[in-house]
């Protein structure tokens, strides 16, 4: 893996997931504005589905004194982060199905002062997401928090939803004609790449081309989220179609 450049993957995924979401590094602040204002600004957190390690690089441009464990079970994406952090002695990466029920034995610690993640979970269904939450609970230590920004559909607005969806389709059209990488492009291009073309096939037979999970309101997160454990939860953020939801232990 010697001689690839990492930055570089890191900034064409960042790319391809801001033609989706194009107030992704807005989510991205106010999550870490929250871990500032509720655990300080030395956190051991906890990278949840990390991808690329998008959250830890933000977090540790903020904050040079956390430290971070990145978990997922995607190994393309695990490349891009471990490469990405080679020699960093403030991040950890775990390889582990979150659908597992064990999967939180691989970790290297038993508590966090807070355990973050971003567009991943919806991959999951609300039984396994509802499982996955009260584990959380076990992992957040006393006054941490958890955070979830994801896609958050509030089904009894099927207007608004509608007219939202056709303005965000209409736009990303118009970006995808002036040559943006969506998601099965960028993945095109890393089928390709020497380095990651065998844990990229390696990925696709793990996942398929994509899941098929859910995407429950803010409300119900939150709902969930209290009956796991959590003391506190509400959105502290939303776009249109994303919620950022914070619950505190």
């Amino acid at each position: 893996m010697t001689g690839t450049d990492w930055a570089a993957w890191q900034q064409s995924w960042d790319r391809q997931q801001e033609w989706y979401m194009p107030d992704r590094e807005e989510r991205f602040r106010v999550m870490l504005d929250m871990v500032e204002a509720l655990v300080g600004p030395k956190p051991r957190v906890l990278d949840l589905a990390c991808g690329t390690g998008s959250i830890t690089s933000r977090l540790l441009r903020r904050f040079p004194d956390a430290t971070s464990v990145g978990v997922d079970l995607d190994p393309a994406l695990l490349a891009i982060a471990e490469g990405s952090f080679a020699g960093d002695e403030r991040v950890t990466f775990v390889t582990a199905d979150l659908k597992d029920p064990s999967w939180a034995a691989s970790l290297p610690y038993g508590s966090y002062d807070a355990v973050l993640t971003a567009t991943a979970l919806h991959w999951l269904h609300s039984e396994p997401l509802t499982a996955l939450y009260g584990q959380l609970a076990g992992l957040v230590r006393d006054g941490g928090v958890f955070m979830n920004a994801d896609h958050m559909i509030d089904e009894a607005t099927p207007l608004i939803n509608a007219a939202e969806r056709a303005l965000r389709h209409a736009r990303m059209d118009r970006e995808k004609a002036d040559g943006v990488l969506d998601w099965a492009d960028w993945w095109a291009v890393a089928a390709k790449d020497p380095v990651l073309a065998e844990p990229t096939a390696r990925r696709f037979e793990i996942y398929g081309e994509h899941a098929d999970g859910d995407a429950p309101s803010a409300a119900w997160h939150a709902d969930t989220l209290r009956a796991a454990g959590f003391g506190e939860a509400r959105t502290v953020w939303a776009s249109p179609c994303d919620s950022l939801v914070l619950a505190v232990k």
